[in-house]
């Protein structure tokens, strides 16, 4: 069992949610009005629902604030609220993309140059584009998804691990297809990416999303520390996930603190961040608007060509049909209307979305109580923030509701 697929994409939902919990807590008081009163009880009803511990969501249209809202306990006797920090995961991925667009548009790359300029030594470097690693057409193994990978994490969760380490993993298993041919979500793919634009920039990861991405969104709660640290004050996480691979009978409880398990296996070295809800939404409203783009660039980023692209393949677990509703943009998911991402991993879930019609911006984070989880320490729910992230998207923009129908691990 993999702890976490950082981003694997789960089914979209927008199902009702259950009756409100009476032992939720409203930290920051909402904007008056029906929509943020509605939105206010779609959280209360979640938290029963989807067995959550903490929600946090701030919902803004048109750039101004519509609520913000925190629900719950970051652990037992400590109400979450919306200052807390939490991992980001794949969002960074959007950002990495966003960097590559703005490169491009400065004329330092284009989007279709091989990767060999920069990283030789890969293996089908040649026929690899910054495009393809970007869309995650490269054809590289998602490290995630090997034996190897998994076996490790769950032996040790506070690993440290290196891109090389990483990307080894990914070419020891070898490749499903070959450049440009299919699709499969996959991690080399960007760590691959964050090591390109290193070379690309002769700067570290981290410092070049600061100077082209989070500095000029005022993105001051977003950072990279190369540790597992996260700064106070820390939305704690929690999980049954380890269970199965420990051999835990099922009959026997099983539920831990993963505040601190170590992330560096999850995304490009220098893009794995901490953030809170407000840097969320910030983000989510901007990059749908293409705020840091070029028109040309932007289009690019959120283009629909992979619809219908790809196939399963045997033996990948990524690998697929994208869907006509569901495919995949240049760091960014398109459903249906919206632009959004699904980070999960270690007890962290997290949601962004937007609705370019309506200008909507919906980011959601959560944490899951022991319930969360079945008997072997598998999620009941993938990641349960994507699923009040539709609630609220359906209530806002109930013509265009976030649904696809895209299945991954």
């Amino acid at each position: 069992m993999t702890l976490g697929a950082a981003a694997l994409m789960p089914p979209w939902a927008g199902t009702a949610v259950a009756t409100p919990s009476p032992a939720a807590l409203l930290v920051a008081p909402p904007t008056s009005g029906a929509s943020a009163k509605e939105i206010v009880a779609l959280v209360d009803a979640a938290i029963g629902e989807y067995h959550l511990k903490a929600a946090i969501v701030r919902v803004l249209i048109d750039g101004e604030e519509l609520v913000t809202i925190a629900r719950g306990e970051s652990m037992s006797g400590v109400p979450a609220t919306p200052e807390m920090h939490f991992r980001n995961g794949a969002i960074a991925i959007s950002y990495i993309s966003t960097a590559l667009l703005i490169l491009v548009d400065r004329g330092v790359v284009s989007l279709d140059d091989p990767l060999s300029t920069w990283l030789p030594d890969l293996p089908n470097a040649d026929n690899a584009t910054l495009r393809m690693l970007a869309n995650m057409t490269a054809g590289y193994t998602d490290y995630v998804t090997t034996d190897a990978f998994a076996a490790a994490n769950a032996a040790d969760p506070f690993r440290q691990w290196t891109p090389e380490e990483l990307i080894a993993i990914g070419l020891d298993a070898g490749r499903f297809f070959v450049p440009g041919e299919s699709w499969a979500y996959s991690h080399t793919d960007y760590v691959i990416l964050g090591l390109a634009i290193e070379r690309i920039t002769g700067e570290p990861l981290d410092q070049v999303l600061r100077d082209l991405v989070l500095d000029p969104l005022g993105l001051v709660n977003t950072a990279s520390f190369g540790t597992p640290e996260i700064p106070d004050p820390v939305l704690q996480a929690f999980t049954s996930e380890r269970k199965s691979v420990l051999e835990i009978p099922p009959e026997v409880r099983f539920y831990e603190e993963s505040t601190f398990w170590n992330p560096s296996w999850t995304i490009a070295r220098g893009a794995i961040q901490t953030t809170n809800i407000v840097d969320l939404a910030a983000s989510v409203d901007a990059i749908g608007e293409g705020v840091l783009l070029s028109p040309g660039s932007y289009r690019e980023q959120t283009s629909r060509t992979l619809a219908g692209f790809g196939s399963p393949i045997d033996g990948c677990a990524t690998c697929m049909s994208l869907s006509e509703q569901t495919p995949y943009g240049l760091g960014i998911w398109l459903v249906g209307d919206w632009l959004a991402q699904n980070p999960a991993f270690g007890g962290y879930a997290a949601f962004m979305a937007y609705f370019p019609a309506r200008k909507v911006a919906i980011a959601v984070s959560v944490t899951v109580n022991e319930e969360a989880f079945d008997d072997a320490g598998n999620f009941l729910v993938s990641n349960a923030s994507v699923a009040v992230g539709a609630a609220i998207a359906t209530l806002l923009a109930p013509e265009s509701p976030l649904v696809g129908s895209n299945r991954a691990p």
